[in-house]
């Protein structure tokens, strides 16, 4: 299946503790059904310290499902993803705007 939300995308979280808060997908992970939003889902990880790094304790953005995850429009709002083709391309188009994303 073609992927409807896509890296640099810029997306709104519909559900969980981060619920309102928008972002950029940093990457996708289409066979967990996941994606890292900057700035969403923030988890303190412990690191150890090396020689090039402080290490201590860093925030980093979890993975979240896709599902909770929505396109942003040309209008700031959420909005669902379809296909269609346009010059013999398939392209993905904003079902609130008919916009081409």
């Amino acid at each position: 299946m073609a992927a409807k939300l896509r890296k640099g995308d810029k997306v709104i979280v519909l559900a969980g503790k981060d619920k309102g808060k928008e972002g950029t997908i940093a990457s996708v992970n289409p066979s967990a059904g996941k994606a890292v939003v900057e700035g969403v889902n923030i988890a303190i990880r412990h690191t150890r310290q090396t020689q090039t790094d402080q290490g201590g304790r860093l925030p980093k953005a979890m993975p979240i499902q896709l599902s909770n995850l929505a396109l942003l429009d040309s209008n700031g709002k959420a909005t669902r993803v379809g296909f269609r083709e346009e010059d013999g391309k398939k392209v993905r188009f904003a079902k609130t705007t008919g916009e081409t994303v």
